[in-house]
């Protein structure tokens, strides 16, 4: 269990800890001995056979997992940038999925901790199937209650420096995937202008890249790139 942010803008270690530490770095520091373990990395992918499923909805949530809190544009002016926009319109940036952005997970059922990444392909696949399967209207609220009045208007991949993200202050790599979305829900609304909600994550139906090459015989080949790729990610 990571640190994580402390709504008094303090950070703590894990769910229970004390809101101790001035910032994420000083709580990893302090807790060195927890992330110098070995913990596994696994790259998810999209099933052939469910890619209806891919990305179901986007929720809104008070952590993000990718860890990068959206910029929303309203009558408070709190960046410069959003005097572009039209103030009336209740619009928020995000990212919704960062390639090979190692994000933190746990397992109850094994009590095993683990990493998973997206790869920069799956990404852009997962943002086209997105909208092929008409998921631009589809909202949760924290993962869970279904919400109504949020949608998906404009949905880009990031392709080079000069993409529209850095004017919303983004300074995220290439191949990072941004949705504009546009919330016409009062209360969703409120919760943004206040900071309780404060980014985006997917939901989802993703794969075990090595358990679904396990199912068929995988070539030599297929093999070596997985645990090249996997060795990268742990090294990086």
């Amino acid at each position: 269990m990571p640190c994580q942010e402390c709504e008094n803008g303090k950070v703590k270690w894990g769910k229970t800890g004390e809101c101790q530490y001035d910032s994420i770095a000083e709580c990893e520091a302090a807790n060195k001995d927890y992330y110098e373990k070995t913990t596994s990395i696994v790259e998810l992918v999209i099933d052939d056979d469910s890619q209806e499923l891919a990305i179901d909805a986007i929720s809104l949530v008070s952590a993000p997992a990718i860890e990068q809190d959206f910029v929303y544009f309203g009558k408070e002016k709190n960046n410069l940038t959003f005097a572009k926009v039209d103030e009336e319109k209740r619009m928020l940036v995000s990212p919704a999925l960062i390639p090979n952005k190692q994000i933190f997970r746990y397992d109850p059922n094994t009590d095993s901790e683990y990493y998973v990444y997206f790869s920069p392909e799956t990404v852009r696949k997962a943002s086209e199937l997105y909208l092929k399967h008409n998921n631009h209207h589809k909202a949760t609220y924290e993962h869970q209650d279904r919400v109504s009045g949020v949608l998906t208007v404009e949905s880009w991949i990031k392709e080079g420096d000069m993409d529209k993200s850095k004017l919303y202050g983004f300074d995220l790599p290439n191949g990072t995937w941004f949705v504009k979305m546009k919330i016409q829900n009062e209360d969703l609304w409120n919760k943004i202008k206040s900071g309780e909600l404060k980014g985006l994550s997917i939901e989802g139906y993703f794969t075990d890249k090595m358990e679904k090459m396990s199912e068929r015989q995988p070539t030599d080949e297929e093999i070596l790139k997985a645990l090249n790729e996997i060795i990268n990610k742990s090294n990086g």
